[in-house]
């Protein structure tokens, strides 16, 4: 993405902001342990506005009646620190690369920051970060109202994320463009995971499988925690723990998807570790596959999250009284929340920079807000049924389904940017026996 998009990005979000300064923060690095920390990413809205991965910096908007200003605060450069932590670019590189107005060190930031912040009356800032920048900003703020020679001071405060994260809501084409990068990747190496399942795999080398082409196809990372869960362990949602063995005649469930250029994919695939699906699979599999797809072909513009909630869940359970999992009217289930039991779940989540990207799904009056073309989501129904259940069928026990994909919403429907990833059956059962 080019230097013009990110100014653009910033002017929208000027002319969004009412009369004052804001303040978003570039990420920290984390400690892992003792003097060793975590692989380096920048916070999601910095890097939306400015494009810029170092650490430590800032940006600082200014907004008055006469004219709005853009500024940015980076690291020094250091030679002695450059030969250990690598190059940094710099207060000269910095003016020369960003369509800012002005360039500062970060050391400086306190110092420019009362000069900035005297005659603003509103700061904006992220409300609900514990970084230390931002508690220095509020002493700050409190210091100059007590300070005589300061006659306007903020004293009013405002979440600046309320703002970023309702422009992240649509994506521009460079956005999807990066989105569909990271799924051609995981398609790849979804598709390759699944011609080296077999029984008596531990869960972390499919695992390792995975990592191997996101690294090797050019993805920054994963965009989240992989989740290898063999059997039963697809009953646990969040199954991290990835320590099992594959068994034969099990389903692997998998979640995994890789970050591109800092843009996510979110996938989810289920398929059986000795290449066939047995027929209590088999059923349950193609059940949840035929809810997926109904809801997919539901996505519209003016559509809403709420309406494909309770789509979904009214298919599962309609589902699960034909395969004899639930007993009952459906109508009746669904008042009592029967199905819950099975599928505890949302249909699905707004993805984009962060894998649950955390736009808003309701405006200021609490109204849900409704489909819109540029908007991307994933749709991931599921059913969950613990080995333990001894209500299920036997034949059911111990299985647990889950099949998402990513979806844009278009100007007339929406399209499935991720169905090139198998998911059929018949289409599974096809690659998992090309070893």
């Amino acid at each position: 993405m080019n230097e013009s998009l990110y100014k653009k990005r910033r002017e929208t979000l000027l002319e969004k902001m009412q009369e004052g300064v804001a303040v978003l923060t570039n990420a920290r690095l984390q400690t892992r342990s003792n003097d060793t920390e975590y692989p380096y990413r920048p916070n999601s809205d910095f890097y939306y506005l400015t494009g810029f991965k170092e650490d430590n910096s800032i940006l600082v908007l200014i907004k008055t009646a006469d004219e709005t200003k853009c500024l940015l605060f980076v690291q020094k450069k250091v030679p002695e620190m450059e030969l250990w932590t690598g190059k940094r670019l710099g207060v000269d590189a910095a003016k020369e690369r960003f369509k800012v107005d002005e360039v500062f060190i970060s050391e400086d930031f306190e110092k420019e920051m009362k000069v900035l912040m005297a005659e603003q009356h509103l700061l904006y800032y992220d409300l609900f970060s514990d970084d230390v920048l931002y508690k220095q900003l509020r002493a700050l703020a409190k210091e100059m109202l007590h300070t005589r020679t300061v006659i306007v001071s903020p004293r009013s405060f405002s979440d600046i994320t309320k703002l970023t994260q309702e422009m992240r809501l649509i994506k521009s084409r460079e956005e999807i463009v990066q989105i569909k990068k990271a799924l051609a990747i995981t398609q790849k190496a979804h598709h390759h995971a699944m011609k080296v399942c077999k029984p008596e795999l531990d869960e972390f080398v499919l695992q390792a499988e995975y990592e191997y082409i996101f690294k090797k196809e050019g993805a920054y990372s994963d965009a989240y925690t992989t989740i290898i869960a063999g059997g039963n362990n697809a009953n646990t949602l969040h199954y991290i723990n990835n320590d099992a063995k594959l068994k034969a005649g099990d389903l692997v469930l998998v979640d995994a998807g890789c970050e591109y250029g800092f843009y996510a994919s979110d996938i989810t695939r289920t398929y059986p570790v000795s290449g066939t699906f047995t027929q209590a699979q088999k059923e349950l599999y193609e059940m949840v596959l035929d809810v997926q797809l109904k809801i997919i072909k539901a996505i519209k513009p003016k559509g809403s999250k709420k309406a494909l909630q309770a789509l979904s869940e009214r298919l599962l359970t309609e589902g699960m009284v034909k395969l004899g999992i639930l007993e009952g009217h459906v109508k009746t289930l669904m008042d009592e929340k029967s199905h819950k039991k099975y599928y505890p779940h949302g249909i699905g989540h707004w993805m984009g920079i962060d894998v649950h990207d955390p736009c808003p799904y309701s405006d200021d009056n609490g109204d849900e807000i409704l489909f819109a073309e540029g908007m991307v989501l994933t749709i991931e129904p599921g059913i969950y049924l613990p080995e333990e259940d001894e209500a299920l069928p036997e034949k059911y026990r111990g299985i647990g389904i889950r099949i998402e994909d990513d979806i844009l919403v278009t100007k007339e429907g929406c399209e499935n940017l991720s169905g090139s990833i198998v998911k059929s059956v018949a289409e599974i059962e096809a690659i998992c026996k090309n070893k």
